[in-house]
């Protein structure tokens, strides 16, 4: 019953991380930090390459909502077991936009121009993806002994 109620309280996390303010950055510290969240970089994204925005789009949000979901869905007994692959798979491809998230503030950083700063979203972004990736296994393993029992 836990691991059920940590997946569905990731259903209400994963939206308050998409707003919370991933990193602050500016130009230099004189001008100020802006603050951006998963959300606002889509939407600028947007403006610019609406192709990359789209995939971006996926990564961010489709892919870990949805595994999300359709882990919520095997544990309640409303989905069939055997999709398990297909929501490893998402999973997978959710943990890729936190890794272009922490590229990008490495390559900004090195560039020495910019100012950036990590912000509390950051963390609570990763650790929804972490969160969802660990209760995926715990599911598996799960399963697995209730399978060996009998």
């Amino acid at each position: 019953m836990i691991l059920r109620l940590l997946t569905l309280s990731l259903l209400i996390l994963y939206p308050v991380a998409w707003f919370a303010p991933l990193m602050r950055a500016g130009l230099l510290p004189v001008f100020g930090l802006s603050e951006i969240s998963v959300i606002t970089g889509l939407q600028s994204l947007w403006g610019s390459d609406a192709v990359l925005a789209l995939i971006v789009t996926f990564f961010a949000i489709f892919a870990p909502y949805l595994k999300t979901i359709g882990l919520a869905l095997v544990q309640w007994n409303l989905l069939d077991a055997r999709l398990k692959p297909v929501l490893h798979v998402l999973g997978k491809l959710a943990m890729a936009d936190v890794f272009l998230i922490a590229l990008y503030i490495t390559l900004a950083k090195g560039i020495g121009l910019a100012t950036i700063e990590t912000a509390w979203g950051l963390y609570l972004f990763t650790g929804c993806i972490l969160a969802s990736l660990g209760l995926g296994m715990a599911n598996t393993a799960q399963a697995f002994r209730k399978d060996i029992s009998g």
